[in-house]
């Protein structure tokens, strides 16, 4: 039987898989990131896209062979993504935070499914793997509802340890935000698409260096908008038709009681009625919308 050290050895030849790290302040433990990625990817390309470091990160990231691609100021860590996916020369790309809190151990176990036909590969962490219980809940309301929309069961929907087909990744780049909710975004695109996409269970550990740049107060309201740019990206009409349906309903049982109390069609519920119709047709609008976006990345 082939092991996934096997197949992920046959992935791993000359220029065919690239390795990208965003990263912004990690001089503490970069060097010793990159020298366990070399012992299990020795031929990889090894890229680390600086988001704008006030610390010694870039150089000691070139002190241990890897290839940098630096921001003259911090734009974000989509923004990084998307400039390392731009500049990578591998079919393949994998994408790791450079904190410490990826094993890359578990880079092999990522690469296997993809040369089983799978297109995206995900590394879910596990619940002891959570920073903390308010982002675990969180992650797992992300995932409940993403599997609602999709009809697939999402594992980790945020998770920025991943590997991809390069070709496929590249046609999505234009939807990629520049902040950190990149791997929602191409999780649903993948999704959208019809991209066949795999989970692989890891164990996260604890960041080394610096705290975490997400702030809950600061980036609460964002991490909440998650939830509607999963619904636009993938079925914009799976959200706005139960909307309008409850909106048409209670326009419909509050006619109902008028008409029985009252003899009357009230403005409320002409109120009611009319946005349910308002709501029904931007559904349809969107939806086309997406459908119109995606057609768009095909070309």
């Amino acid at each position: 039987m082939t092991t996934d050290a096997q197949l992920a050895t046959d992935i791993l030849a000359p220029a065919s898989i690239s390795i990208i790290l965003p990263a912004k302040n990690e001089s503490a433990g970069v060097a010793s990131l990159l020298t366990r990625i070399r012992q299990v990817a020795p031929t990889a390309e090894l890229m680390l896209i600086d988001d704008g470091s006030s610390d010694a990160t870039p150089q000691i990231a070139r002190k241990h062979g890897a290839q940098v691609i630096s921001h003259p100021y911090s734009i974000g860590n989509g923004a990084a993504i998307k400039a390392g996916a731009r500049a990578a020369k591998g079919d393949m790309l994998l994408f790791m935070d450079a904190d410490g809190q990826h094993d890359p151990a578990d880079i092999p176990r990522l690469l296997a499914p993809l040369a089983e036909g799978y297109d995206m590969v995900v590394g879910a962490r596990s619940r002891g793997s959570q920073a903390s219980l308010g982002r675990a809940l969180a992650n797992a309301i992300y995932n409940t509802f993403a599997s609602l929309m999709t009809g697939h069961p999402i594992q980790d929907l945020t998770s920025g340890f991943r590997a991809v087909r390069a070709s496929h990744f590249r046609r999505f780049l234009y939807l990629l935000p520049n902040g950190f909710s990149y791997p929602t975004t191409i999780t649903m695109a993948f999704f959208r698409s019809g991209y066949p996409v795999a989970y692989v269970p890891i164990q996260a550990g604890q960041r080394q260096g610096r705290p975490s740049h997400l702030h809950p107060w600061r980036d609460g309201v964002r991490f909440l908008l998650i939830l509607f740019k999963v619904a636009t990206l993938y079925s914009p009409l799976k959200v706005f038709f139960p909307v309008s349906g409850l909106l048409f309903g209670t326009g419909l049982g509050y006619y109902l009681y008028t008409y029985i109390t009252a003899h009357k069609f009230s403005n409320m519920s002409a109120l009611l009625l009319t946005a349910a119709v308002v709501v029904f047709m931007m559904g349809l609008v969107s939806e086309q919308i997406t459908a119109l976006s995606y057609r768009e990345g095909d070309r």
